[in-house]
């Protein structure tokens, strides 16, 4: 299965037995939005909730860090989702949080996992059937998976990086934030960024209609943003949700060695003993 699927592929394969179609809305605070209460007034048939909000690390503070292989493996039993499932992820959210799905479930070593283009309001916007309220399904047990952890990165190795620059470093925020002009009132710190990391805002690689762009279109945004797709690159964010957005960009492109910095600026902006810089990209 391709990592990325159409609004018309999925509606021929709606009813393959082997197919689960997960709803991963996630909400900032602010946006005043229940992605539980949405999906029950409408969702694509078939589909079963996620609840994204949920699948993080709870043993950490930071928000939404990378969950361990076995409440992964958890959540998607509970769901009635089993090993051999193939799996396509959509969401309804400004963050296109989709992408932070998949990623979890691609760290935690799944296969055959996509994303719906366009989403949710893609598949409205084509008048595609719903349906309301939240489905019973039947919970199995699936066996614990081991996280890629080589493609995690923790503020450790973000700090050494900046000494032998041996990784690139994006930053998928707006350029607000980034630059520092304004606060990064999403995590209630100042603005700016990582020393040498280079801007590229998450909704540029999206389409009016909430599609990603052409291959060509995106690899011209990364060269623009001064990233060599050939040489390692690690996206942060805030938190590590719109870092996942670039992240399965990259991997559409086949970038080799791509990676997640999980605490993001959440925890590199909150230390006051972290270097920081503001201002356009160098």
């Amino acid at each position: 299965m391709d990592k990325l699927v159409s609004t018309e592929r999925l509606a021929e394969e709606l009813a393959a037995p082997d197919l689960a179609v997960l709803d991963a809305s996630l909400h900032l605070p602010m946006a005043e939005r229940d992605a539980r209460a949405e999906f029950e007034t409408a969702h694509i048939p078939g589909a079963r909730f996620l609840d994204l909000a949920g699948l993080h690390d709870p043993a950490s503070a930071l928000p939404g860090k990378v969950p361990d292989g076995e409440r992964v493996a958890r959540w998607l039993g509970e769901r009635g989702i089993g090993p051999q499932t193939r799996i396509v992820l959509y969401d309804d959210s400004d963050l296109r949080s989709a992408c932070r799905a998949w990623v979890l479930l691609d760290l935690a070593g799944l296969r055959n996992i996509a994303v719906l283009d366009g989403g949710l309001a893609k598949w409205k916007a084509e008048s595609r059937p719903l349906e309301g309220g939240m489905p019973e399904t039947a919970a199995m047990d699936r066996p614990a998976t081991t996280v890629r952890i080589t493609d995690i990165r923790d503020k450790a190795a973000m700090l050494a990086n900046l000494d032998d620059h041996r990784e690139q470093v994006v930053d998928a925020r707006d350029a607000g934030r980034f630059t520092g002009s304004v606060e990064d009132a999403v995590h209630g710190l100042p603005g700016g960024h990582i020393p040498g990391a280079r801007h590229l805002f998450f909704r540029d690689v999206l389409a009016d209609d909430g599609t990603f762009r052409d291959p060509e279109t995106l690899r011209a945004l990364f060269d623009k943003a001064g990233l060599d797709l050939d040489r390692p690159i690690v996206t942060t964010c805030g938190s590590g949700v719109t870092a996942s957005v670039l992240l399965f960009a990259l991997r559409l492109l086949g970038a080799p060695q791509t990676a997640l910095y999980d605490g993001s600026w959440s925890e590199w902006g909150a230390d006051p003993d972290t270097p920081k810089e503001t201002g356009e990209a160098r």
